[in-house]
């Protein structure tokens, strides 16, 4: 079983910036591929961004990429998300995932979730 856990969540100002951790800890896969999605309330859990197992190739929602930049630290089993020029829409809970498919935008595709981190961003 693969526990992740993510940090790095917070309140910002728009315009502001976060960074978010997903450390992975028991029975990890070296070649399970990671990725970032986000809940807003009332809303269904979207795609955010995904990596590649071997750290070297990402995919982005369309309407994220280049705020947004995840990368991964194999030898720490660490995932990360850096989040620049937040708006208030990118408000919600986010989580890590993990699974064999890359790239991958939808739920299903994941095998392993954590527990998510609260995102605020106010106006």
């Amino acid at each position: 079983q693969v526990h992740l856990v993510e940090s790095g969540g917070g309140l910002v100002q728009a315009g502001g910036s976060l960074r978010l951790s997903c450390a992975a800890s028991g029975r990890t896969d070296s070649r399970d591929n990671m990725a970032w999605f986000r809940q807003a309330p009332g809303k269904e859990r979207e795609f955010v961004a995904a990596v590649h197992w071997n750290a070297m190739m990402t995919y982005y929602a369309g309407s994220l990429e280049g705020r947004f930049t995840i990368s991964r630290d194999i030898a720490k089993n660490t995932v990360t998300l850096q989040m620049n020029s937040l708006k208030p829409e990118d408000t919600g809970v986010y989580y890590c995932a993990g699974g064999k498919k890359f790239p991958a935008v939808v739920v299903d595709s994941y095998d392993y979730w954590g527990q998510g981190t609260q995102v605020t961003v106010s106006s």
